[in-house]
């Protein structure tokens, strides 16, 4: 977010606040609208909660932060945190609870939110961490966008007739295979950005030798090449883990293709059915699935600080940029996203959007998959909860950067790091390579 510094600073953030809450509860009315009462109540996957409880998850939120903390009015409904308290119920059990209904979801959610707005107008925005530069109000419309991608993921999870719509994208544009990005140390992460969240504080230095990363992510195309290749029956391509998981779930490609008799290969779109489009970035595919491809191509996953030094670094300044483009915000020329179109755009299709070092398509598109598990960062300090990052830390999380087609831009910049576990698929995520570089090998394209 940029805040305007101008003569009042503070009216200037109220009605950027007020644009960013706006436009989220835009796109949740726009994902619950669509649909009658039987789909917002249905579980369209155990790995995923119905759409009802994601909207009333969200009012729930905004009136524990907003309302009660930050407002310090009286509740508008504690009855019910316990059933919206996402780490007290699995997603698999939440259509057992006695959950409100639509209606009574859409009413509550809109009572917290007309409360919410008293509650901006009477801030200072300034004063303790929480309110300071609107941090909670930042962290709020962030957390609905979280929920709307999620819901739009369980759109893609539904079975009938399609009722998203949205533009094409616009077509993509040739690009180089690889570029090399310059070795010594960059700053990772910020200690400046006001609605950064707690995993990606604080600012710090960190070095990673030369190398080469893929222009741009990986795309259907080159994905039918390992298909074709047979590489979901070849295990020395896999990890053990990998294989192990590819063998019980039966993976034989990516979620939602399917191809008919004559060897043509489709993929479902939100309840369509469309021909692959070839050199869009290959969607839904776990971690596992990357590694394998990353193998048979001879390459492998890029770190998580390489591809943010990727994302970052303008090497004729020295400085970590907030966007690979600069530190201006997203703007539709520059990135695919906040669900303006339903799908990625082929490679090269955002010229505007280019790194320093000539990377294509870091931002928006699909979420990419990293090498790297999910850790705090030197000096992480939890803020303002340790459930929202902190319990994460560990385990067999991998890192994703960039966001998707999905992602709303409040909800991603160049410090942003979302995680999942390695098998998940039905997030819109794809990957891009790295490679170490071979002696002799100079900065450029290829």
């Amino acid at each position: 977010m940029t805040i305007d510094h101008g003569v009042e600073p503070a009216e200037a953030l109220r009605t950027r606040i007020a644009e960013v809450l706006a436009r989220a509860r835009a796109r949740t009315a726009g994902l619950t609208d669509c649909v009658d009462e039987a789909d917002l109540v249905a579980q369209h996957s155990r790995i995923m909660s119905p759409l009802v409880w994601d909207l009333a998850h969200i009012g729930n939120q905004e009136e524990l932060w907003l309302v009660r903390d930050v407002g310090g009015r009286e509740p508008v409904r504690s009855d019910i945190d316990d059933l919206y308290d996402a780490f007290k119920h699995a997603r698999s059990n939440r259509p057992a609870l006695p959950l409100l209904s639509p209606a009574e979801a859409r009413g509550y959610a809109g009572s917290v939110r007309d409360k919410v707005w008293d509650v901006l107008d009477r801030s200072s925005l300034g004063g303790r961490n929480l309110e300071r530069d609107g941090f909670a109000f930042g962290m709020i419309a962030q957390h609905e966008q979280q929920h709307d991608e999620t819901m739009l993921a369980t759109h893609q999870l539904r079975t009938g007739a399609a009722v998203l719509e949205a533009p094409a994208p616009p077509p993509g544009a040739p690009v180089p295979l690889e570029v090399i990005v310059p070795g010594g140390e960059f700053v990772m992460g910020t200690s400046t950005e006001p609605w950064a969240l707690d995993n990606e504080r604080p600012a710090h230095r960190v070095s990673v030798h030369a190398f080469a990363i893929d222009a741009a992510p990986i795309t259907n195309e080159q994905y039918l090449a390992f298909i074709a290749d047979d590489g979901y029956h070849r295990s020395e391509l896999w990890s053990e883990a990998g294989w192990a998981h590819r063998v019980a779930e039966g993976l034989t490609a990516p979620q939602f293709w399917e191809h008919d008799t004559d060897g043509n290969w489709w993929r479902r779109v939100f309840g369509s059915m469309r021909p692959l489009a070839p050199r869009q970035p290959v969607v839904h595919v776990c971690w596992f699935e990357a590694e394998a491809f990353a193998r048979w191509a001879g390459k492998r996953l890029p770190t998580e600080a390489e591809w943010e030094k990727a994302a970052r670094f303008d090497p004729a300044t020295g400085r970590s940029l907030r966007y690979p483009w600069g530190d201006d915000d997203p703007t539709p020329a520059r990135a695919n996203l906040g669900q303006r179109h339903l799908e990625p755009a082929e490679v090269g299709a955002y010229r505007q959007g280019v790194s320093p070092t000539g990377v294509h398509q870091l931002i928006g598109d699909v979420w990419e998959w990293t090498s790297s598990g999910f850790d705090p960062y030197p000096g992480f300090a939890p803020f303002p909860y340790r459930e929202y990052s902190e319990v994460f830390f560990g385990g067999d999380y991998r890192v994703l950067r960039g966001g998707s087609f999905g992602t709303d831009e409040v909800a991603c910049r160049g410090t942003f790091r979302n995680w999942d576990h390695p098998i998940r698929r039905q997030i819109f995520a794809g990957f891009r390579l790295a490679r170490d570089l071979t002696p002799g090998e100079t900065d450029g394209p290829r």
